[in-house]
């Protein structure tokens, strides 16, 4: 999109689960993307520079072009400033919410900010399956934590039976209707789930990197690796909005991020619209298509135990049926709501993460 904006995304989970982990994990992977990391304490960060472990208000550097920031709440909106400026090149900012606050509030505060090149990137919720019964009782908010996430990661999958995760899973996808749930080991989740990771110039996309060797696993199935879903569409026919509006409406379950442009005809022929979706978050950025460019849509849909063939038919059923089918006057009215004017926030009218 022209706008480039620096999708920030929430992590969030009670002491143990394993974030941190999965923190460390997607820095370590990072190779070519550059990850802002927002934390109250660096102590269990992979780093180096651990002399200024725990000072709020430090900031490190990984040496993978990564960056590391101790921060408290209060000053979110202040180091989001810092993080996005053009200069360091970042390509997404995760925010550990561990000590921080509350993660709805943090999601309200990332979607309530004037910062215009931040976008929202979804809550992450990690639960410990081994603990998780233990967990509701200790913390009896984890129920509505979990029913505002995006996304959970059922974490230290190989520590329990195949009958037990099955319940876990079986009560988190209960009480998170819809997120996308994924299962994982060691906080192993492909970055690709959560944000675009970068290929650096030179290397093939897919191929593996130096941390892939230094840091792989002998045995695959000792540390699972979350498992996700890609339904990629390409058409030259226009969709018609009332129809793409309903599909985006009812979302099926386990799909979380959509991203890419459509293309509306005659509904608004001078403009492509970039779209961004993750969990329930909604945005739609219209620009002038380039010149010379063909008009096509493409779309991305990601998730988890995600239908293809069905998001794929249902998407065809998307596409306008000849004249007969053209678009009305106010047609482009349900997409427009989701276009993001100057001191509007959230994705959708009432929030994205509303409890």
């Amino acid at each position: 999109m022209s706008t480039q904006q620096i999708p920030v995304v929430v992590l969030a989970g009670f002491l143990g689960a394993g974030k941190t982990t999965l923190l460390n994990q997607l820095l370590r992977s990072a190779r070519g993307t550059r990850i802002g990391v927002m934390v109250n304490d660096f102590g269990d960060i992979g780093i180096d520079a651990m002399t200024v472990a725990g000072q709020v208000g430090s900031t490190v550097s990984l040496g993978n072009g990564c960056l590391c920031c101790a921060v408290d709440a209060s000053e979110l909106d202040e180091y989001l400033e810092v993080l996005t400026r053009p200069e360091l090149r970042l390509d997404v900012i995760v925010i550990e919410a561990s000590g921080l606050a509350e993660p709805q509030e943090l999601v309200r505060m990332v979607l309530a900010s004037d910062n215009e090149r931040i976008v929202y990137g979804g809550l992450v919720e990690v639960v410990d399956a081994a603990e998780f019964a233990a967990t509701r009782t200790r913390h009896p908010e984890t129920d509505r934590h979990l029913a505002v996430a995006d996304l959970v990661v059922v974490n230290k999958a190989d520590r329990v039976a195949a009958e037990e995760l099955r319940a876990v899973r079986d009560t988190v996808t209960g009480l998170a209707p819809r997120a996308a749930v994924v299962v994982a080991a060691h906080g192993r989740i492909d970055p690709e789930l959560l944000f675009d990771r970068v290929v650096p110039d030179g290397e093939i996309a897919g191929q593996m990197s130096i941390e892939d060797v230094l840091y792989g696993d002998d045995d695959p199935q000792a540390h699972p690796h979350a498992h996700y879903d890609t339904v990629s569409l390409g058409t030259s026919v226009p969709l018609h909005p009332r129809r793409l509006m309903a599909f985006l409406d009812s979302r099926p379950e386990g799909l979380y991020r959509i991203k890419g442009f459509v293309d509306f005809g005659t509904a608004d022929p001078d403009h492509r619209y970039g779209v961004h979706a993750v969990g329930r978050f909604l945005r739609f950025y219209p620009e002038p298509w380039p010149a010379g460019e063909e008009r096509l849509t493409q779309l991305v849909l990601i998730g988890s135990g995600v239908d293809a063939a069905a998001l794929r038919k249902e998407l065809a059923a998307c596409e306008q049926n000849g004249p007969e089918d053209v678009p009305d006057e106010h047609s482009m009215w349900g997409v427009l709501r989701y276009v993001r004017q100057p001191g509007e926030d959230g994705g959708e009218p009432d929030g994205p993460t509303a409890p």
